[in-house]
């Protein structure tokens, strides 16, 4: 395989309109294996317990209590199964697989029951302007397993990165994740100190939840797949609170630009599945755009992140 045919199938295209019904449904089926983790395992800062993480095959909720020890809940999303394993060695599986949100969810169920998982969930989604009940969506039920393995590949490829510029600092910061509420996968990097109360009003989130999200400074950034608002994907960086002058900062690289509404910084994936090299391009929105928070927002970078030289090369020991 030939670079150019590398780089198209790390960073392939993903149109919102192509997938839009897909998305949808695969929104919905996340967010009730992320509500699964939310009702059963131990409540994290910021709410880390909550969200899903990447595998070489797609996500994962990592081991939660559940049953008579833990459970594990992954989206193959290229052999298009969901898989459940009990410690105890018990397994369940779920095709993914056009079928409707309330048929998943109730399939979903009966396999965590089988597992000797009981758990109640809060039954409608989050962050969606018009939500419906799991188990009443028969609307949503598309699954096209190319578009959904298109985005897995952008979730991976992206995630390298991210994990790459995770380790350049020293202080508290999140891990790579993706917050079902929005299918967004990102990484928040904290200053230390306590934030200003955040205002809340995200639709159909509690403010609470969102206060406690924000409680202190950040620069986050991360990779959203688009919307029906925005039918675009991009990388974005935003920091809380957000600095002055923050909107008109120099970032990288030059087709970055401050979305006035969202409050954020904006790098269009298409500019980076096409730009030469992807990776450095993402890298350098990254960098730019935390450098531009941390020293309008007077971090103390030298606390934050490694001196020159002093982060230990990749390698065993």
């Amino acid at each position: 395989m030939n670079d150019l045919d590398r780089r198209a199938l790390n960073w392939p295209a993903l149109p919102h309109a192509e997938w839009k019904d897909t998305q949808a449904t695969l929104h919905m089926w996340l967010q009730i294996v992320g509500k699964v983790r939310v009702a059963l395992a131990p409540w994290t800062n910021q709410q880390w317990h909550t969200t899903l993480h990447l595998t070489s095959r797609g996500l994962t909720s990592r081991p939660i209590p559940g049953g008579s020890g833990t459970v594990q809940i992954d989206f193959d999303l290229i052999d298009h199964q969901l898989l459940l394993a009990g410690s105890d060695g018990r397994r369940g599986r779920v095709a993914l697989e056009p079928r409707s949100v309330a048929d998943f969810y109730h399939a979903l169920m009966a396999e965590l029951a089988a597992l000797g998982v009981e758990v109640e969930i809060h039954g409608s989604p989050n962050e969606v302007a018009e939500p419906i009940p799991f188990a009443e969506n028969e609307r949503d039920g598309s699954y096209d397993a190319v578009w959904v393995e298109r985005y897995f590949q952008v979730l991976s490829s992206s995630g390298r990165v991210f994990e790459d510029f995770r380790g350049e600092f020293t202080g508290k910061c999140s891990p790579v994740h993706l917050f079902w509420g929005g299918m967004d996968l990102a990484v928040t990097r904290f200053s230390g100190r306590r934030a200003p109360e955040h205002p809340g009003g995200i639709p159909h989130l509690p403010d609470w939840v969102t206060r406690e999200a924000y409680s202190h400074e950040v620069s986050s950034a991360g990779f959203w797949p688009g919307g029906e608002q925005h039918p675009h994907p991009f990388f974005y960086s935003y920091a809380y609170p957000t600095p002055a002058d923050f909107s008109s900062a120099r970032v990288e690289p030059d087709t970055a630009i401050w979305h006035a509404d969202m409050g954020e910084f904006i790098l269009p994936w298409d500019d980076v599945r096409l730009a030469e090299d992807p990776e450095a391009t993402v890298m350098a929105f990254l960098r730019s755009t935390y450098a531009a928070a941390a020293d309008l927002g007077q971090w103390d970078r030298g606390a934050l992140e490694w001196g020159e030289g002093e982060r230990p090369p990749v390698g065993g020991f």
